[in-house]
């Protein structure tokens, strides 16, 4: 199962782009995006952090 992205979750609140700026992006509503042709790994030790610091679970990883 890929990363799970929940943008209506999403409060805005920036820790996935902190984390793993590499990865993913905000849109023009502030809600998390993947950058164009990124794809996340579960495994990547900042794409876990960006999903473990989300305030409301808006990046949900396998396992």
């Amino acid at each position: 199962m890929p990363v799970h992205l929940s943008p209506d979750r999403c409060i805005g609140a920036a820790q996935c782009t902190r984390n793993a700026p590499e990865v993913f992006t905000q849109d023009e509503d502030g809600l998390v995006r993947l950058l164009p042709g990124a794809t996340p790994d579960p495994h990547d030790p900042a794409v876990r952090e960006a999903a473990l610091a989300c305030p409301v679970q808006a990046i949900r990883l396998p396992g």
